[in-house]
């Protein structure tokens, strides 16, 4: 078989404790993804961190996740996926004892770059085993449940964060990952098979992989710390970092597809087969599945930051009213298989597609300082039920014209355009949030004759904060203006972030179109 070879062990219900245990191993670091995100205000309050420091919080998880999933990919068919599963999990639990014990914000995101290591070791591997050890219609049951926990994880993980960060503290958030990774390793051992590609180059590009590294580091640079340095000049007038660090990133792309392509033209293996996009499911289904992660995790760090900052939900409140998104998510993916069946894998993504853009534009259209919390709940329902049938069969689709010898890079591929998804969400929408609520704060404030050197000094405490400083100034009677125009200033930010993630989610339905249907859904 030109593909993956797997050590057999007992067919049938080995093979389902072995998805048993691929599933609570990506439940595991597709939650930390978004576990802090309910936990971030109290963890901007007790660590003194400023908006850069949040938003670099999460997309430093998801960019060092990215720039390393292509290598680890080709690594887990080289090596044995089993093996270097086993070895990102146990990265994946040291980094978050460190993660957890972090008394800094720095030293705090030096944790999540460590487990964005683990991260990557992770979750290629899973889908590349899982392509290898399920055929037919278990195949589509198996991306099913993957698809379930990736998108019912990411909403469950803030509800565990605001509980902890409620009635424990946020640093459990990360400990939590300890037992529950022990469980996932005896899953390993007992269960999982061996696979790898016997056919695979024994040969990494890490110098390929260093230039993409930079290339999607630098862009992320740029998105964030644009709003701190300025895109050509600093406040005090000195030269920005920013236009340099872009021209390296720019210039670190152009080295990489260079250097991929003569790999290509000469036979020689690279970090990535480019020839992979000349598929129209890979190449059209990798854009969707960017503007999806783009979307839901630009609007899981942005809406927490609503709900405590502005709207006096405490994070376990928060939390709960985000399980919304969890039970439309799982609902989603127990009926997905079979809208499969009836209208096609295509149609149901363009399906999920419309009902998160269109949940998006209602918080859009609807959030006010008065919003009900059944009508946000409904919003982030139907969002969930969009989230939970697009991403299953997105990841289906996408392997479905995939060589079963190329797994591995397709897997690594779309798991790395998914992750970058996520980091330029935080990046964009992250960056968009606290902007625009720093302007509409400066116009307010102005608006209301306070003098300029108070005004400059609230704006940036509620800017550097990301809103989280907006209670506490609420609570001082000579700051409680300056509060009720931040909270004003965040629910136009809102509308503004929100309504900007609903037309990408659009453009992500635009690209569906171009994906081919696939003969049958069961191939």
């Amino acid at each position: 078989m030109a593909g993956a070879t797997a050590v057999a062990t007992k067919p049938g219900r080995s093979r389902w404790l072995a998805l048993a245990t691929i599933a609570l191993g990506v439940s595991l670091i597709i939650m930390d993804a978004t576990i802090v995100n309910v936990a971030l205000p109290v963890v901007i309050r007790d660590l003194s961190l400023t908006a850069s420091q949040a938003e670099w919080l999460n997309a430093s998880y998801a960019l060092v996740f990215a720039a390393l999933l292509l290598t680890v990919g080709r690594l887990g068919d080289i090596r044995g996926r089993r093996l270097v599963f086993a070895l990102g999990m146990t990265i994946f639990m040291l980094a978050s004892i460190g993660a957890g014990s972090a008394q800094t914000g720095e030293l705090l995101i030096a944790a999540r770059v460590v487990q964005g290591i683990g991260a990557a070791f992770i979750l290629p591997t899973t889908l590349s085993s899982m392509n290898a050890l399920f055929t037919g219609r278990e195949r589509a049951i198996a991306f099913a449940v993957y698809g379930s926990t990736i998108g019912g994880m990411a909403a469950v993980g803030p509800l565990v964060g605001g509980w902890l960060a409620t009635d424990v503290s946020w640093r459990w958030a990360f400990w939590l990952n300890v037992p529950f990774g022990l469980l996932v390793l005896a899953g390993i051992m007992w269960a999982l098979p061996e696979t790898r590609d016997p056919y695979a180059e024994r040969h990494l590009d890490l110098v390929g992989a260093v230039f993409i590294g930079v290339a999607m580091a630098g862009l992320v640079f740029v998105l964030i710390e644009a709003a701190t340095y300025g895109w050509w000049h600093q406040p005090g007038g000195s030269m920005s970092p920013v236009p340099v660090v872009g021209v390296v990133a720019a210039g670190a792309l152009a080295a990489f597809i260079r250097r991929e392509l003569i790999a290509r033209r000469l036979g020689r293996p690279g970090v990535v087969d480019l020839g992979l996009f000349g598929l129209r499911s890979v190449r059209y289904g990798n854009i969707a599945a960017a503007i999806v992660a783009f979307g839901e995790f630009g609007l899981m760090f942005s809406l927490p930051l609503l709900l405590q900052g502005t709207l006096g939900y405490s994070a376990l409140g928060a939390g709960w009213l985000l399980v919304s998104l969890a039970v439309g998510a799982f609902l989603a993916s127990g009926v997905t298989p079979q809208l499969s069946r009836s209208l096609g894998q295509r149609a149901v993504v363009q399906i999920g597609l419309g009902l998160e853009a269109a949940a998006v534009a209602g918080l859009a259209l609807t959030i006010s300082l008065s919003i009900q919390w059944w009508l946000l709940s409904l919003c982030l329902f139907v969002y969930g039920v969009g989230v939970g049938m697009a991403t299953a069969q997105l990841s289906s689709i996408i392997m479905s014209e995939v060589p079963r010898a190329q797994g591995g890079q397709a897997s690594g591929l779309q798991s790395t355009i998914r992750q970058l998804g996520s980091a330029l969400g935080v990046a964009v929408l992250g960056t968009l949030l606290v902007t625009s609520l720093g302007r509409g704060m400066e116009s307010r404030l102005a608006d209301a004759g306070m003098p300029v050197a108070a005004r400059e000094r609230v704006v940036e405490i509620v800017r550097g904060s990301a809103g989280a400083a907006i209670p506490g100034l609420a609570a001082d009677p000579a700051t409680a203006p300056a509060a009720a125009a931040a909270r004003s200033s965040m629910i136009d930010a809102s509308r503004t972030t929100s309504g900007f993630a609903s037309m990408a989610l659009l453009v992500g339905l635009l690209a569906t179109i171009a994906i081919p249907k696939p003969k049958t859904d069961d191939d």
